[in-house]
């Protein structure tokens, strides 16, 4: 039987409950080349029925990286036999499943990705302080004639791109006429090939 621990409910209306799934009984009878991926459809199956999914879909069940990893870990032949969860539902009907307890070369994993993720928002933000810092110096010492010549550059631009656009759109009008004043040259080819004797 299944464990139910926790049930909470946030201030946006989104469920989350911590749940223990046993997988052992249910993947007894499959062919062991197809244990981890049976595993993975019980998963969805508890927690479609335990979550009020409505239709029964298991499409709307969306399984965390990190627990896929951990039930994969030890091989298509091996799965672990019961898996602690910790279970999301939104407003919209998606349940959102991920481990609660991480064994240690996971734990390490994620620590590493939020790093990552981390480093790379800083990044982005100095970029974005570099940019608007070198747009901020290089429109003060503009003089009021360049900035009109910099205007009156952009709207050539602009009339050439819409130039090209309608020149396109003749060529393709006058192309499409002589498609049609074309007449069609039937061949005078028989419709079915007959057996002809080989010359000698």
């Amino acid at each position: 039987m299944a464990e139910k621990t926790k049930t909470q409910k946030s201030a946006q209306g989104s469920t989350e409950r911590i749940y223990i799934i046993p997988i052992r009984e249910n993947i007894r009878g499959v062919p062991r080349y197809r244990k981890t991926e049976k595993a993975i459809k019980v998963i969805k199956k508890f927690l479609v029925k335990h979550m009020k999914v409505y239709d029964r879909d298991l499409k709307k069940i969306k399984v965390d990286n990190y627990l896929n990893e951990f039930m994969w870990a030890r091989g298509i032949k091996n799965p672990p036999y019961k898996v602690k969860v910790k279970v999301t539902k939104g407003l919209n009907g998606i349940v959102n499943v991920g481990l609660v307890d991480y064994p240690n070369k996971l734990k390490f994993k994620k620590i590493r990705e939020e790093r990552l993720e981390k480093a790379s928002e800083e990044m982005v933000k100095k970029k974005k302080e570099r940019k608007t810092t070198e747009e901020a110096k290089a429109e003060e010492s503009k003089t009021p004639e360049e900035k009109i010549e910099e205007a009156e550059n952009k709207k050539e631009e602009e009339e050439k791109k819409a130039a090209v656009v309608e020149s396109g759109k003749k060529l393709e009008k006058e192309a499409a006429k002589q498609m049609k004043r074309q007449t069609k040259v039937k061949s005078k080819e028989p419709k079915h090939l007959f057996r002809q004797a080989l010359q000698k």
